[in-house]
């Protein structure tokens, strides 16, 4: 089960709406996001993640939609079938190897999982949800030095989350003896 909560928290909740929207400065956004002075960083996390939900035609951005929803109601199979077709038609968008991970991940398949991780990191280098989700994987495959490596890079992208905070600490603690 908390397999499942950490896969749906890796892909988030953001999905394109399909409508048009005005310019986004991604760049501008992730630049605020990672002052750890931002205020409203939940606003910026989560139109930077709207942002990457958009893969620019419709029909992919329905299979993404519908992948994120079979992963949320735990239905892997139709999940694994919308993200399949999402990143064989569409193999230039990061956020379907991203979601494709964590549906993997859920099923507790760390191969499959760490490759489409790989996969989107290569096309996002700044999808700091995918680096979160290789410092679970990484954690739960007991590489502690791995995972904070991926925390730390997860948290100078956007140093807000408590879950990430928490995770550098006690990897720091089992990693580099640093007491609490």
């Amino acid at each position: 089960m908390a397999a499942v909560s950490a896969a749906v928290l890796w892909i988030g909740a953001a999905a394109a709406d399909g409508g048009a929207s005005p310019e986004v400065d991604l760049d501008a956004l992730l630049e605020r996001l990672s002052d750890p002075a931002e205020d409203d960083w939940e606003s910026i996390d989560a139109a930077v993640r709207g942002e990457w939900s958009k893969s620019g035609s419709p029909a992919m951005d329905l299979l993404l939609r519908r992948g994120r929803r079979a992963l949320a109601e735990k239905d892997f199979a139709a999940a694994l079938d919308h993200l399949g077709a999402l990143v064989d038609h569409a193999p230039e968008f990061a956020e379907g190897y991203n979601a494709r991970g964590a549906a993997y991940f859920a099923l507790k398949l760390h191969g499959p999982a760490i490759e489409d991780i790989r996969r989107t990191l290569e096309l996002n280098p700044r999808h700091y949800g995918a680096l979160v989700g290789l410092g679970i994987i990484m954690e739960e495959l007991k590489f502690h030095g791995r995972a904070l490596e991926a925390f730390r890079a997860a948290n100078r992208l956007n140093p807000h989350r408590g879950d990430v905070i928490e995770a550098i600490s006690r990897l720091e603690r089992k990693v580099v003896g640093i007491d609490a």
